[in-house]
């Protein structure tokens, strides 16, 4: 048992890093070459909303990434635009710009594509939600002992 949750562990940290590489390949595919494969997947977790620079850092799925640093390549390059948030001048708002939008339903296609083809490849349309809801179990999980060790 103990054998399989930390191989399971393991493979998600590889499972992600896979992700990234087949995001690359998407781009190079479209020819996009101003955006890496961890700008376009924050670029697709900005979605349609404006977010602030803290909330996106705080969902932190960039595998040590530098928010900051992607963030502004990506303003440099007119994927987003940012904003000063007018009630905190600690803090700015960042969202789409039309280029990014563009991006975005680029990327949403592909991602419906791919939950398509995982559906008809694993034989189970359930496949990806039944996946999601095991691994919120373990972020449940792991959230409790972190919750248990901070008191």
């Amino acid at each position: 048992m103990k054998e399989a949750y930390f191989e399971s562990v393991v493979m998600i940290e590889r499972l992600h890093r896979l992700f990234l590489e087949v995001v690359k390949v998407e781009l190079d595919r479209m020819n996009i070459r101003d955006i890496n494969n961890v700008q376009a997947l924050v670029l697709y977790n900005i979605g349609q909303d404006q977010v602030t620079v803290g909330e996106l850092t705080n969902r932190g799925y960039y595998l040590g990434s530098n928010v900051s640093y992607n963030l502004r390549k990506m303003v440099q390059n007119n994927y987003i635009q940012q904003e000063p948030s007018p009630h905190d001048r600690r803090s700015s708002h960042v969202k789409l710009s039309t280029k990014g939008s563009d991006l975005y339903n680029k990327i949403d296609k592909i991602m419906a594509l791919h939950s398509t083809h995982l559906e008809k490849e694993s034989g189970d349309k359930n496949m990806p939600q039944h996946l999601g809801q095991m691994l919120k179990k373990l972020e449940l999980f792991w959230g409790n002992l972190l919750a248990r060790e901070l008191r």
